[in-house]
């Protein structure tokens, strides 16, 4: 089955502030970076989504520093990078057509928000026909909110999520030796 690693949104947005830090993200981008590492050694293919807000005021807009693709990540130049504008990253972009001339059959997931983008993903994906895709444990984070804090919302959407929409697996397994 072919695979592509998607690494939805992360952004220097996060790292600029620290009341946006995204939770446990030390350890979420050690696990992103050992995911690319991963991809590279067995030629997976790797999809960055860069979320780019139309409100030029908005810390993800096009060309403001927190728009950049955080630069701790293991990127380099011939990755594939879709911009999206919504919390979906199929919604009006090229990314169901890249997935299909990449003839694609299975995602894993990473990044953020847990319960925005990458949540709105996950699901369209299933609906787009991706119905065996993985999501690591461990790769993904979000912020706290008024009602949950974070280790909450990612618990909450792993639960969701698992055995319908992905199937979770622990980062380990994607160790390269």
């Amino acid at each position: 089955m072919k695979q592509a690693l998607m690494i939805v949104d992360m952004q220097e947005a996060f790292f600029l502030d620290r009341e946006n830090f995204l939770f446990d993200y030390e350890k979420v981008l050690e696990n992103i970076n050992m995911l690319i590492t991963w991809a590279r050694h067995n030629e997976v293919p790797i999809i960055f989504i860069q979320h780019t807000d139309s409100n030029k005021d908005d810390d993800f807009a096009f060309g403001k520093p927190g728009w950049d693709l955080y630069h701790g990540l293991l990127r380099q130049p011939d990755d594939k990078v879709i911009q999206k504008t919504t919390w979906d990253a199929f919604y009006q972009t090229e990314l169901a057509q890249y997935l299909q001339e990449q003839q694609i059959e299975q995602l894993i997931f990473a990044g953020a928000q847990t319960e925005f983008c990458l949540d709105t993903t996950i699901r369209n994906a299933y609906s787009h026909g991706y119905h065996h895709n993985i999501l690591v444990e461990g790769a993904h984070t979000t912020l706290d909110s008024h009602v949950l804090n974070a280790q909450q919302i990612i618990k909450h959407h792993e639960s969701v999520w698992h055995n319908r929409f992905v199937i979770i697996e622990p980062s380990t397994i994607f160790k390269t030796k």
